[in-house]
């Protein structure tokens, strides 16, 4: 995966401090944050692809990028929670070198196309809203499945840009990662040469990344608010606030904490900072958008109850 070979003649494993530095108290309050926001993450955003793959009525373009956005959370968390909670329990908080890069780029791989995804469900809503007689033309099965394609692919070439610059660096420092996963500062923390050129080409693709989709979301918000002002009925105008209010609080919440983490100047305690950051982006954001997206959804919440009424159904007759 990683064509360069400088960490590896250094170190064979890293080890994961994550929260061990913290009381015991906190470190159990922070284990079991962890465990059922993970838990909770997999019901809420695996009932969401389920109903969504079920119901033929949600076999709609804004259905399929919310299905898909679901599945992008569920492997997002799946990367880095279980690691995490095993470091809790384990005595040994070690993860391989190629584990560690695989953890890395995996991450990076589901960030990155969750940036292009959210763009490209802001795009849904501007040709729903915008351009509403063109819209099936527009979001056929076609372009639905290369902008998703799209994303993804991006993702991998990104993610793999970004990692095999990390791990080309000699980490002699030390081999521990003050984080509770294998995060891009963490690592080049460890690192025991100047890291000037490899930390400017991660802001440089990290600003790439991050800006434009997020300027793409802002264009399309902006003409989404223009044609709801020119809609006359107030009903008109609440339901078409009512389709973008969800993926407007995601967006908000996603880009946010990115940023956060991503645009600030490296300083010696920034990955102690990053770790007490990192849960929102990893963990908490994937927990609330089931919730974000079904409590403010008539349709999605009509359709789950529906499900949940037939599997409990079935399960009364057998």
């Amino acid at each position: 995966m990683i064509s360069d070979k400088k960490c590896y003649s250094n170190f064979t494993e890293f080890l994961l401090i994550g929260f061990s530095d913290f009381h015991y108290k906190h470190q159990l309050s922070i284990f079991l944050f962890f465990c059922s926001a993970y838990i909770f993450t997999l019901l809420g955003n695996g009932l969401i692809i389920i109903t969504v793959t079920q119901n033929s009525r949600l076999h709609t373009p804004m259905y399929f990028f919310l299905r898909n956005l679901s599945f992008l959370e569920v492997c997002s968390i799946t990367v880095t929670v279980p690691k995490a909670m095993h470091i809790f329990l384990s005595e040994t908080k070690s993860i391989s070198l190629l584990g560690c890069a695989f953890q890395m780029q995996t991450f990076l791989l589901m960030g990155v196309s969750e940036c292009l995804f959210l763009a490209v469900m802001a795009f849904d809503r501007y040709v729903a809203i915008c351009n509403p007689l063109r819209y099936t033309s527009v979001m056929s099965h076609k372009t639905c499945f290369y902008l998703t394609s799209g994303s993804w692919v991006v993702g991998c070439f990104v993610s793999f840009g970004l990692t095999s610059s990390t791990f080309s660096v000699a980490c002699c420092n030390s081999n521990h990662i003050l984080h509770f996963f294998c995060d891009i500062t963490p690592v080049l923390n460890l690192a025991c040469v100047n890291t000037f050129n490899n930390e400017l080409f991660v802001f440089i693709v990290c600003t790439l990344v991050v800006v434009i989709p997020f300027l793409a979301i802002l264009c399309s918000y902006m003409n989404i608010l223009y044609s709801i002002g020119l809609i006359h009925s107030a009903q008109g105008r609440h339901k078409a606030f009512s389709t973008c209010g969800s993926h407007l609080v995601s967006v908000i919440l996603f880009y946010g904490t990115a940023m956060i983490i991503h645009f600030r100047m490296r300083s010696q305690g920034s990955a102690g900072n990053d770790r007490m950051i990192a849960p929102v982006f990893c963990i908490l954001i994937p927990a609330i958008n089931p919730l974000i997206y079904s409590l403010r959804n008539k349709d999605v919440k009509q359709s789950v109850r529906k499900l949940l009424h037939d599997i409990n159904a079935d399960s009364n007759t057998r």
